[in-house]
């Protein structure tokens, strides 16, 4: 099962979060799940807001457009993005069916 599925037109990532790394960056997977690395420090809801932030900027969408659905206290976190608008060749996400 790959680390990503569209429901409609939104896409769901189930992500494995490293926090308080050097520079924030996807890097590769981790199990099933796509690691991430954040410079952001895992107190308060800090890694969260910029997990949410960083999702954004790369899919070219709104903050407002991504979700924290599951893991908010946890490593293991599934994020709702609505209505991507690019999709980071890097990740090898494939285009929604029809």
């Amino acid at each position: 099962m790959p680390f990503y599925r569209w429901d409609g037109d939104d896409l769901i990532l189930d992500c494995h979060l490293q926090p308080k790394a050097s520079c924030d960056e996807f890097a590769g997977l981790h199990g099933e799940r796509l690691k991430i690395r954040l410079t952001a420090p895992p107190v308060e809801g800090k890694a969260n807001a910029h997990l949410l932030a960083f999702l954004a900027s790369a899919f070219g969408v709104a903050k407002r457009q991504v979700s924290l659905e599951s893991g908010e206290l946890n490593r293991q976190k599934r994020v709702r993005i609505r209505n991507p608008k690019h999709l980071p060749p890097e990740l090898g996400v494939t285009v929604r069916s029809p």
